[in-house]
């Protein structure tokens, strides 16, 4: 028997191969013969991360994410962290560098660049916020 807590999807494993997802509640699970790969919370997460748009202009900032499909982000989830670090180090780097935007529209440029690039992984940007150095 597995339980699985509310706001959580377990993925099960059998012969090293994705089965299926267990959602939240009690499962029949075979011993020895089934593992659960991954628990995915899906609540949201925070990320924080440092990078620059321009060498002159260093960023600080925290992503907030949350996972919305559980069975795309079930390959990824291990690397979840560093897929969303490189691609806001990706983002602000095709900003443009003599922007004198505010904080506010850079972080929804960002933003928005971060859903294109990770809604395919079952990842969704809520917030973005950016402190300057």
């Amino acid at each position: 028997m597995k339980r699985v807590p509310a706001g959580q999807v377990h993925s099960l494993y059998r012969r090293g191969k994705p089965v299926r997802l267990l959602q939240a509640g009690t499962h029949v699970v075979m011993p020895l013969v089934d593992r659960v790969g991954h628990r995915i919370d899906l609540g949201g997460r925070t990320l924080s991360f440092d990078a620059s748009m321009a060498e002159t202009k260093p960023m600080h900032g925290t992503v907030y994410w949350q996972v919305l499909e559980p069975e795309r982000v079930d390959a990824v989830i291990e690397h979840a962290d560093q897929l969303i670090r490189s691609t806001v180090v990706d983002a602000l780097h095709a900003e443009p560098e003599d922007t004198q935007d505010e904080r506010r529209e850079v972080a929804a440029r960002l933003k928005s660049s971060l859903n294109k690039h990770l809604r395919s992984r079952g990842v969704m940007v809520t917030r973005v916020e950016l402190e300057a150095a």
